[in-house]
This record gives C-alpha cells, sequence and structure tokens, in this order.
C-alpha cells in the first residue's frame, strides 16, 4: 500500500465482509464498501521499524461499484474458509468487467499452499498426502524422521514433527486427520532446516528477493510466526532453477505475487493467499521490493 501510494496511486481498503452484488441490477454490478486511506511511511531502523502512531488516515466509507477500481488486491490470511471462497467468487465478477484483481480469484480457489507444490513433487522432499493411518504410518516408516502438516493452516500452525517410532504415532496421525475423515501432508523431515528455511518472493514469476529464517533453538519451524529469525541471504542456483521451474505455471495462472518456500534444494510449500517476507528482504538486504512489485504491477497495466 505505501509503494503504491510513493507511485501516484489513490490507495481505498475494504474487508471481504464490505463486497456486495446487486442482483437487481441487470448488469449484476459487484460494489464495495471501501475508504480511501492515507498511510504514513515506515522506516527501517537497525533493531526493525519505526512505526509512527498513527501509522494511517481512514476517510469514510462508501459504496461504489468495484468496477471503479482498475486493480484488486486480494490479501487476507487463510484459513480459506467458505466467507474467503464467496469472496473470491464476488471479485471474479468483477474480474469479468476489466478489473485486475490479484492474485487472479479462480487461482486463489485452485491453489492449495500446499498441496499446489505437489505439481513439482521432483522438486520436493519425500511426501504423501492422505487420511489413512496406515498408509501414513507405512510413509513414516520408510522415512524414519517425517513432519506433519495440516492442508489449509499458515504461518507453520498446527505443523508436528515425529518419526516412525515415536510412541503413540498411529493416535497422534488419527488425531491429526480428525479419525481419518481429514486428509493431511507428511513429508520426509529435512534436518538441513536448522540451517534455515528460505522465503523466495516471485513477482509474475520473477524472484524479486528472499529472507533465510532460521528456527529458534529447541524448534524445528522456521517461519517467523513461531520465533524464526530473519537473516539476509542470496539465490543459489539450484534455487533459481526452482523459480524458473514455476514461473510459466505462475504467470498463465495469475498468480502474480507469491512466496516459495524452499529448505536444502527442496520446494516446501507455494504461498499464494498473503505471502510475508516484503519488509524482511527490504530491511536485511537492502531492496526495495514492494517499488519494484508496484512498478511491475503498474506497467503490466
Amino acid at each position: 500500500m505505501q509503494a503504491a501510494q510513493r507511485a501516484g496511486q489513490q490507495v481505498w481498503v475494504c474487508t471481504p465482509a464490505q463486497l456486495a452484488v446487486r442482483g437487481s441490477d441487470p448488469a449484476h454490478e459487484p460494489m464495495v464498501l471501501a475508504q480511501p486511506i492515507r498511510l504514513a511511511e515506515i522506516r527501517p531502523t537497525a533493531e526493525g521499524w519505526d512505526l509512527p502512531d498513527p501509522w494511517f488516515e481512514a476517510e469514510e466509507p462508501r459504496w461504489l461499484p468495484l468496477s471503479a477500481f482498475p486493480r484488486v488486491w486480494m490479501r487476507k490470511d487463510p484459513p480459506v474458509d467458505e466467507a474467503y471462497l464467496y469472496a473470491t467468487h464476488l471479485l471474479e465478477l468483477a474480474e469479468r468487467q476489466g478489473v485486475r484483481v490479484l492474485n487472479r480469484p479462480a487461482s486463489l480457489r485452485a491453489w492449495n499452499e500446499k498441496l499446489g507444490a505437489l505439481r513439482w513433487s521432483h522438486l520436493m522432499a519425500p511426501s504423501l498426502v492422505g487420511s489413512d493411518v496406515e498408509q501414513l504410518a507405512a510413509f513414516a516408516a520408510d522415512h524414519g524422521d517425517v513432519v506433519l502438516k495440516p492442508l489449509g493452516g499458515r504461518a507453520g500452525q498446527g505443523v508436528v514433527r515425529s518419526h516412525a517410532g515415536a510412541p503413540g504415532l498411529k493416535a497422534l496421525l488419527e488425531l491429526v486427520t480428525n479419525q481419518q475423515t481429514l486428509p493431511v501432508m507428511v513429508q520426509a523431515f529435512l534436518p538441513a532446516v536448522t540451517a534455515g528455511d528460505k522465503r523466495i518472493l516471485l513477482v509474475n514469476g520473477e524472484p524479486l528477493g528472499a529472507v533465510n529464517r532460521k528456527p529458534a533453538p529447541g524448534e524445528f519451524r522456521s517461519n517467523l510466526a513461531v520465533g524464526g529469525e530473519p537473516e539476509a541471504c542470496e539465490l543459489n542456483d539450484q534455487e533459481r532453477r526452482i523459480c524458473a521451474e514455476l514461473a510459466p505455471a505462475l504467470q498463465a495462472e495469475g498468480l502474480f505475487f507469491v512466496g516459495i518456500d524452499v529448505i536444502d534444494g527442496r520446494l516446501s510449500e507455494i504461498n499464494v493467499t498473503s505471502p510475508t517476507g516484503v519488509r524482511e528482504v527490504e530491511r536485511l538486504g537492502g531492496i526495495p521490493l514492494a517499488d519494484q512489485t508496484m512498478e511491475r504491477l503498474l506497467a503490466d497495466a
């Protein structure tokens, strides 16, 4: 939002609950209760960020057609629940009227952030998705140390590390699959995660910056939300190859802003809803990633 403002754009905000469509309107015009805001500049410091108080000023909200906005950025954290899905349907109506929606609503519905990576399973650690406890336990027996991931989780929430010989493994699998009714992802554990899990931010398929996230002492999850420590980093050749292999599909499916996670040269996740890391890349790497993103978006109009 700040980068858009610096580029001379007026920024308006709303929540998914403020979308509507008038069925009596012959055009079925999607509407939005939005408010214009003016943001203060948030500047990096050695310790973090200088956050003004207040950091934004908002005017009164008003109802407007979504077609009044050339671009709508859908950026909401999971869960991708009913409310989220319905919001993408409403945004899709605006898309049909020529509004650029980022990321594309149909792709937000289609790309689960864990399952989407399976399109490139050859780039991943050995993985299995299922709800059958015996099958999951057999995978653990084959690979020893494993990680269990809920398919709808975010920021490392609910991710569990276990191993084939753990007491009560089957009971744990029953719990995470909700008694074999809900699929989960199980992956071979990558010990190199102690050196970090790299978040790479791609804009229209191009990697613009990355940040390495190291787990806190005694923790295997590296997500910043659970105490991971960010550090500056560069991309290596394998990581660039992964980005290049993903780029055509991301571009074709309207996934303009994406964050992928890579551990020891293995693709882990493809985050399409609200990938974080921009602030860390800017502060630690000195890369004006938000401005570069906005520059590409406006040039693509």
